[in-house]
C-alpha cells in the first residue's frame, strides 16, 4: 500500500492513505526510501519513526508499506561483524558511501557471495521438529554454527545436500517449504523456547567484586548504574572480554562517538582469553552512536538480543552488554514527545516500565526447541543524570533486574576500580548459585564471602566513630577490623584492568585469596587476645606478601598462597 506524507516533526512522519497498515510495520519514506516504522494508527493516517535523518523531506512525498515488521537475518557471518542499529553493516556502508553513510543506503547483514560448508546432521527422509539441527557450518575458528529448523517448520527432510553454500542456496525442503542457512525473525518478537529453567549457575566474570560478592548467574539480568566517569563502559569491557559465554553481543546504544570508536578499534585487537584467538571470532558488535537517529538507538538493543537468541537456540550460552539502557530511554522518551502521548514521570513515557521489561525479560536460562540447554545473560549499563538513582531509568530498571553493580563516584576518584560500592550493591543470585560455588569452588566460599562482608560493614560503622573520637580511640580488635578492611578493598576489591594478569582473577585464586586474609584476620585476633599489639601486627612483613597475591599467574598462585597461609600460622600462632 502507498501513501503520502503530511507531516514531519524531527524523527516522527506523519502519512495518510496507509489503510491496512499494523503496528510495527517497516516502510520506505520520500525518494531515498528512507527506513521507518509504524508506530500509531489511527484510521488510514499513521505515524512513522524514521530510522534515518529525515531532512529533505517534505508533505506530498510517497510513503510505501513493506507488511514486514523490523527483522534482522540471523546465519553464518554475524560472528566478527559490526552493525548499525538497525543490522546494517558499517563495514560495507563504508566501503559503499565513505565515512558519512548517505541516508537511505542498503547492505544485506550477511554477504550474499560468500559460501559457507554445509555439513548435514540429519538424513533424508527424517521428521525434524521446530529448532532440529538439520547441520553444521564452521562459522569461526571457535565457534560452529548450528543450522536449525525455524519455529514453526516441521515435516520430513527432502531434498538433502551437502557441500558449500550461500546464505541463500536451498539446502533441503521440510514439508512444503524450502530451506537456507538464513532466517529472518522480527527483533521485538522473543523466539520461543521449551521451558524457562532456574539461572542457578554463575557467569564467571573474572572480576573479584562481582564473582564473589554480587555473582550474575548464567540466564541472568544485571544493571551497571553510575555517574559519568565512574567506569560503567570500562567494566562493561571487562565483562565483554571475560565472562565465560561462548558468544558475546556488544550493544553500544547511544554512547558518544569517541567511546564507540574506542570499542570498534580496540575489540579486533583483543585476543579471546579463553581459546587463544581473537575474540572477534565469537563477538557480535552493534554501533549506535549518539548522533545517530534516535529510533535507530530504541531498535539497537532489540536487534542485539535477537541475535542472542538465536545462538542462544543453537546451544550456546552468550551474553549481551547493553551501553546505555539509558540512552535508549531518552529516544523512547523524545519519540513519546513527539507523538504528544501523556508524559510520565521526568517526561519519560507512561510505558518506560515495561518497554525495560520487554527487553531484560527475554534473558534466561532455557530449553531450547531441540532439547539443548542454554542461556542469554544480559547487563545493562544505565546513566542516571549526576549519579541520581532516583530517577525513573534506574528506578524501573531496579524493579526488573536481580543484581545491582551500583558505580560509585568517590571510588572511582580514589582510583579504586571497578568502583563497585560494596554497600549498596547486591545480587538476588547469590543463594541460587552457591549450591554450585560449593561444589565446584570451595565448600567454604559462600562462608569466607560472607565474612569478607561483615567485616566490610563493621568498617563502615567503625568510620564513623572515627571521625568523631580518632582511631587510635578504638581498641586493638576493633583497629584489627579496619586494617583488615583495607587489605580486603586494597588487595582483593580492586583490580587492575590494564594488568596482563590482575586482569582476570579465577576461581579458584579468588577463593585463595580470600581465604589467606581471613586467615591473617583471624590469626591476628588471636594474637590481640593473647597479648600482642595492633602497631606489632600490622608491621609484618605478611602485608607486603596479602598485597602481591594478585598479580601471581594461575600457576603460581596456589603454591604461592599456601605457603603465605603457612607463614601466618607460623608468626601468629
Amino acid at each position: 500500500m502507498k501513501g503520502v506524507v503530511k507531516r514531519i516533526s524531527g524523527p516522527l512522519v506523519e502519512a495518510d492513505g496507509m489503510l491496512g497498515s499494523s503496528m510495527h510495520d517497516v516502510v520506505r519514506v520520500g525518494e531515498e526510501g528512507l527506513m521507518a516504522e509504524v508506530i500509531k494508527v489511527i484510521g488510514d493516517r499513521v505515524s512513522l519513526q524514521a530510522y534515518e535523518d529525515t531532512g529533505g523531506l517534505k508533505p506530498g512525498d510517497r510513503v510505501v508499506n513493506t507488511g514486514e515488521q523490523l527483522s534482522v537475518e540471523l546465519g553464518p557471518g554475524l560472528l566478527k561483524s559490526i552493525y548499525d542499529g538497525v543490522q546494517r553493516p558499517l563495514e560495507s556502508l563504508w566501503a559503499s558511501s565513505g565515512d558519512f553513510i548517505e541516508r537511505g543506503v542498503e547492505a544485506p547483514a550477511l554477504d550474499r557471495k560468500k559460501k559457507w560448508h554445509f555439513t548435514p546432521s540429519v538424513g533424508e527422509g527424517d521428521k525434524v521438529a521446530p529448532g532440529t539441527v538439520l547441520g553444521t557450518t564452521q562459522e569461526s575458528k571457535v565457534i560452529e554454527h548450528r543450522i536449525t529448523a525455524p519455529p514453526g517448520v516441521s515435516g520430513k527432510v527432502n531434498g538433502l545436500k551437502e557441500g558449500d553454500f550461500t546464505v541463500e542456496d536451498v539446502l533441503c525442503s521440510v514439508g512444503k517449504q524450502d530451506l537456507t542457512m538464513m532466517q529472518r525473525w522480527p527483533v521485538k518478537t522473543p523466539r520461543p523456547v521449551s521451558s524457562r529453567l532456574e539461572p542457578n549457575e554463575p557467569l564467571i566474570t573474572g572480576q573479584r567484586t562481582i564473582d564473589v560478592f554480587f555473582p550474575i548467574a548464567k540466564g541472568g539480568a544485571a544493571a551497571i548504574p553510575g555517574p559519568f566517569g565512574a567506569g560503567k563502559t570500562v567494566t562493561q569491557h571487562q565483562l565483554a572480554r571475560w565472562v565465560d559465554a561462548d558468544v558475546i553481543v556488544y550493544v553500544g546504544c547511544g554512547e558518544r562517538g569517541n567511546e564507540m570508536t574506542e570499542v570498534l578499534d580496540d575489540f579486533p585487537k583483543l585476543k579471546d582469553p579463553y581459546s587463544g584467538e581473537p575474540l572477534m571470532e565469537r563477538t557480535v558488535l552493534i554501533a549506535n552512536t549518539s548522533n545517530m537517529p534516535v529510533a535507530a538507538r530504541e531498535a539497537s538493543v532489540y536487534t542485539g538480543v535477537t541475535i542472542a537468541e538465536y545462538y542462544r537456540d543453537m546451544g550456546y550460552n552468550t551474553a549481551l552488554m547493553a551501553d546505555s539502557t539509558s540512552r535508549w530511554a531518552e529516544a523512547l522518551r523524545e519519540i513519546s514527545s513527539r507523538l504528544e502521548e501523556m508524559p510520565g514521570e521526568e517526561g519519560f513515557p507512561a510505558y518506560l516500565g515495561s518497554r525495560l521489561a520487554s527487553f531484560y525479560e527475554r534473558s534466561g536460562r532455557v530449553t531450547c526447541l531441540n532439547g539443548a540447554t542454554a542461556s542469554t545473560s544480559i547487563v545493562g549499563a544505565v546513566s542516571p543524570p549526576g549519579g541520581d538513582l532516583s530517577e525513573p531509568v534506574t528506578q524501573n530498571t531496579l524493579r526488573i533486574v536481580r543484581v545491582f553493580w551500583s558505580l560509585d563516584a568517590k571510588l572511582a576518584d580514589r582510583r579504586h576500580f571497578p568502583a563497585i560500592n560494596w554497600l549498596t550493591s547486591y545480587s538476588l543470585y547469590k543463594d541460587i548459585t552457591d549450591p554450585w560455588v560449593r561444589g565446584n569452588v570451595s565448600p567454604d566460599m559462600p562462608d569466607l564471602r560472607d565474612e569478607a562482608m561483615g567485616i566490610l560493614q563493621r568498617e563502615s560503622e567503625l568510620l564513623e566513630i572515627v571521625q568523631l573520637v580518632g582511631a587510635d580511640a578504638l581498641p586493638d580488635h576493633e583497629r584489627l577490623v579496619l586494617e583488615t578492611a583495607k587489605i580486603l578493598r586494597e588487595d582483593f576489591l580492586q583490580q587492575d584492568a590494564l594488568h596482563e594478569v590482575d586482569s582476570f582473577c579465577s576461581t579458584m585464586k579468588q577463593h585463595a585469596m580470600l581465604s589467606a586474609i581471613l586467615e591473617f584476620h583471624r590469626r591476628a585476633g588471636d594474637a590481640i587476645e593473647s597479648g600482642s599489639s595492633i602497631s606489632d601486627i600490622m608491621g609484618s612483613d605478611l602485608l607486603e606478601g596479602l598485597s602481591k597475591m594478585k598479580y601471581l599467574e594461575d600457576e603460581k598462585f596456589k603454591d604461592s598462597i599456601e605457603g603465605l597461609k603457612k607463614k601466618i600460622g607460623e608468626e601468629m600462632g
